[in-house]
């Protein structure tokens, strides 16, 4: 097997079940099975689907800031709770609990990882955005 580097802002890279790992282009990542790991650039809100709640029902999803600043928002589980705002910073994540639906909003432009189990994936208009 070549080793060789892979491009993370533009590929996804799948861990399979039985421990494979493999890279495919960000355009031909739909349809892959198995946990997947995202980095990507987000420039503007519309790079994060911030007028979007986002929910992963498979499984828990690590969100985490690379370079930059950002804000990840939990939606309330209940009516007249508050959105919780958790704040990251270059080099911290999160972990956003399964089937938790959340956002995330810019501070600054940024470089973001995210690794989940995509299957059942949705995302949802927010109300008033």
């Amino acid at each position: 097997m070549t080793v060789t580097p892979i491009d993370l802002l533009a590929s996804s890279i799948h861990l399979h079940q039985g421990g494979e790992i493999h890279a495919v282009r960000r355009a031909d990542d739909a349809g892959q099975d198995g946990w997947q790991l995202t980095a990507f650039h987000a420039k503007t809100g519309a790079d994060v689907h911030a007028d979007h709640w986002e929910i992963h029902p498979e499984a828990e999803e690590v969100v985490s800031c690379l370079i930059g600043k950002i804000r990840l928002y939990l939606r309330p589980e209940r009516p007249g709770q508050e959105e919780e705002e958790i704040r990251l910073m270059a080099g911290t994540a999160v972990i956003v609990p399964r089937g938790r639906w959340h956002r995330i909003e810019l501070d600054i432009p940024s470089n973001i990882m995210a690794v989940t189990l995509p299957r059942g994936s949705r995302l949802e208009k927010r109300a008033g955005a």
